[in-house]
């Protein structure tokens, strides 16, 4: 075992270290999941006797945002491809490996994870044929150990997972070797140990937001207190109208009876098809006003109109009534998100640049294994109607760029643009063959000089004013 203080040596105490460091994020990465899954406590009930009467009538009760604060930015991030070289088109061997891995879809889940709860892992690796193959993993079974004094160079990683017996696993990745193994009485030991050919951690870390000091944190992070407050009035509010169901009556006037143990007795049974009534000329009913819920309603409003500021989630997201916005305005009103949607896109594309050249890296393509100017090719993020996109890249071309660049703002895939050439070419052949087979009649020459004589015979215009001056002076 490694020493207080002193940094793991040995594979083993690496794979102790790194068991005791994700057992303690998992706490709070537990906490972020069950807000983004509706699991947290739902019900927050002033007293303890609400919480007898109630929390069984609303225990599947749920009023959760936070899904949708995570969800309205992921449905926004998608992988189209990447350049890896200075060419303009996209990498075809790049976007095979990302499509062999299934990473349309593993990729959302990472960046999903990420923004819930803070960061996730790529894993990169080969396969029993040699072949790059990318895996995404949740920061609830992985984690790594940054080298001193750096943010973003691994020094170890690790996944720890257990299979359907029961039975505990545990990878570990260093520069030099990657060991498997699984705990035992003195802690994890090490079962088989192999070379690592890629010479570094083949783990990258998808970390959400990162800040210069601490880090990585969830989006959720600032909106657990108003959804906490949020739930807390919604509480208050039902249970005001379980009591204000029916309007409370009373009766005055009349002698009260008790039972053989002298506990009143309930005079009347209310019901919708009863009728009050008292032999007493001295009794009197009324009934109290119903209890207002607007004031509950108001104060969840206005709570809800802080989330929306604090996410920078578009006020038609969440609040009620109003009509929602437009052409213009719908892209003024999206802004916010926009904004904060580009912003993940920076701090993803570094991940995804850095998880595709370890992946030729795999392939010994030393080249592109080093391509740091290699850059991710995202989708629009913006939702525009057809009209003002068409529109707007009819005004980019009179600027004269080019065409390809102009498919690729139109939102056009990679693949679809490599279509889009081989059909250009086949269809400039096709019209080169029909010009071929029909060409168009040719002038005779007879005809051409006969044209030119009538031509000459005929005045020019523009003496015609001249002419009648003459005729005018005889």
């Amino acid at each position: 075992m490694a020493q207080v203080g002193s940094p793991p040596g040995t594979p083993a105490e690496w794979m102790d270290y790194l068991k005791g460091k994700l057992s303690a994020q998992k706490v709070e990465i537990r906490r972020y999941t069950d807000y983004y899954d509706g699991r947290h406590q739902r019900m927050l009930f002033a007293q303890a006797k609400y919480e007898n009467a109630f929390a069984g009538a609303f225990a599947r009760w749920s009023d959760n945002f936070c899904g949708l604060i995570i969800d309205s930015v992921n449905e926004r991030l998608a992988v189209e491809g990447f350049r890896m070289t200075d060419e303009p088109q996209a990498d075809r061997e790049a976007r095979a490996i990302w499509q062999r891995s299934r990473m349309d879809a593993e990729s959302a889940a990472g960046q999903l994870d990420a923004m819930v709860s803070g960061h996730a892992y790529v894993v990169v690796w080969a396969d029993g044929d040699g072949e790059p193959t990318i895996t995404v993993e949740s920061a609830e079974t992985t984690v790594v150990q940054l080298k001193p004094g750096s943010r973003r160079e691994v020094e170890a990683a690790a996944k720890f997972f257990t299979d359907d017996w029961g039975r505990e696993h545990c990878t570990l990745w260093l520069d030099n070797v990657v060991c498997k193994g699984g705990p035992s009485l003195s802690g994890y030991q090490v079962e088989e140990t192999k070379p690592n050919p890629l010479g570094r951690v083949p783990v990258v870390p998808l970390q959400n937001r990162g800040r210069l000091s601490g880090g990585p944190t969830s989006d959720l992070a600032p909106i657990i207190p108003i959804q906490n407050a949020i739930n807390k009035v919604t509480a208050d509010a039902l249970i005001a109208s379980e009591y204000a169901a029916w309007p409370q009556r009373y009766v005055t006037g009349l002698e009260i009876r008790e039972d053989d143990q002298g506990q009143p007795i309930e005079p009347f049974r209310v019901a919708v098809d009863k009728l009050l009534q008292a032999e007493d000329p001295a009794a009197s009913f009324g009934q109290f006003d119903a209890a207002d819920l607007s004031n509950y309603v108001g104060l969840v409003d206005m709570l809800v109109q802080h989330l929306a500021s604090i996410s920078r989630i578009p006020f038609f997201y969440l609040l009620k009534g109003g009509q929602v916005p437009s052409g213009d305005s719908i892209t003024s009103a999206e802004a916010g998100l926009i904004a904060k949607t580009r912003e993940r896109m920076l701090h993803f594309g570094e991940a995804w640049e850095e998880v595709m050249r370890l992946a030729f890296l795999v392939k010994k393509d030393s080249e592109r294994a080093e391509a740091y100017q290699a850059e991710v090719m995202w989708r629009d993020p913006e939702n525009r109607t057809e009209a003002q996109h068409m529109d707007a890249l009819l005004k980019r071309r009179m600027l004269d760029v080019p065409r390809q660049q102009l498919w690729i703002d139109a939102g056009y895939t990679p693949q679809q643009i490599e279509r889009f050439q081989g059909l250009l070419e086949e269809e400039a052949k096709a019209a080169m063959d029909l010009a071929r087979k029909y060409p168009p009649p040719q002038p005779r020459q007879d005809q051409g000089a006969l044209d030119a004589k009538v031509a000459a015979s005929k005045p020019p215009r523009g003496n015609s004013g001249n002419v009648a001056r003459e005729k005018a002076a005889k």
